[in-house]
């Protein structure tokens, strides 16, 4: 009987002793990476690989955009060659509010017209718009260091394409709308142009 309760004494000394050397040493590794998780909307969820919607500073601040056909490409310029620039008839465009807005449209026109607004947004309003586009079934993907979200869809009026692009990097967003008017490699173009 007193060699059973030596053994068992000594087995719970054993096991006490096992469990303080383990929290020793837990509280002395380094703390785990956290793992990343991609959901559907991953894209349009972090612009950097990163999951957390806080804002952060961004490295350099980009210059706001003052002229509309300084930020689309001479290729772009020649496909929209023939189509009116800020008509008055659209109301408000150019430097307005301190972004920019390009309208490329007729006002006889019913429906042919691209709108382009690029304004200053931090990454977590950018991120929780982002994320309401990649909601109502928009494409969002990360090209070019930033996040863009885009889809098209048959105008419920007439027999055109309608479509919406937004782009959001370094604390700017790009967002273009557009109706049967969608010149080839728009969004790039103004992308490169704005970012460098």
């Amino acid at each position: 009987m007193r060699r059973r309760r030596g053994m068992l004494a000594l087995l719970t000394a054993a096991s006490i002793l096992i469990v303080a050397v383990a929290v020793v040493l837990v509280s002395c590794a380094p703390d785990p990476t956290p793992t990343r998780s991609r959901s559907a909307s991953a894209a349009a969820n972090a612009p950097d690989d990163t999951p957390s919607a806080t804002p952060s500073p961004t490295s350099t601040l980009v210059a706001m955009p003052t002229d509309c056909r300084a930020i689309v490409s001479e290729g772009v310029l020649a496909q929209l060659k023939d189509v009116p620039l800020n008509d008055p008839a659209f109301g408000p465009s150019g430097v307005v509010n301190g972004g920019l807005v390009c309208i490329w449209g007729s006002p006889s026109a019913d429906t042919t017209n691209l709108t382009t607004r690029i304004t200053r947004m931090s990454r977590g309003p950018a991120l929780d718009k982002l994320n309401q586009f990649a909601a109502q079934g928009y494409t969002c993907y990360t090209p070019d260091g930033g996040t863009r979200c885009e889809k098209t869809w048959q105008d419920a009026r007439y027999p055109v394409t309608d479509g919406r692009t937004l782009f959001w990097r370094d604390g700017i967003m790009i967002d273009t709308a557009f109706s049967n008017l969608a010149p080839s490699g728009y969004t790039s173009s103004v992308v490169a142009r704005v970012f460098g």
